[in-house]
């Protein structure tokens, strides 16, 4: 399994996402020609990862059988701030 490079990359946003449920979660970005990400997110889990700004995060959740999509997020909301933009 292939896991995001945290590597500077131009072309990509470190984001972040915190499941505040009690509930597992299921987040996916389908949205980005020829890219897919897909993380299981655990209740109270930080998820570190990079994407397109104009990516969106869905996030699914319901029974281990079906999951319905509770929300979808823009991922520029979710960049997390770089030690660079901290300093000015």
């Amino acid at each position: 399994m292939a896991f995001p490079s945290f590597q500077a990359n131009p072309t990509l946003d470190l984001c972040c996402y915190v499941n505040t449920t009690r509930h597992i979660q299921v987040a996916r970005i389908a949205d980005v020609e020829n890219w897919y990400f897909e993380r299981v997110v655990f209740p109270g889990e930080r998820l570190l990862f990079e994407a397109p700004y104009t990516a969106h995060l869905e996030i699914h959740s319901g029974a281990t059988v079906s999951a319905i999509l509770t929300d979808t997020i823009v991922c520029e909301s979710l960049k997390v701030r770089t030690s660079a933009a901290i300093a000015s």
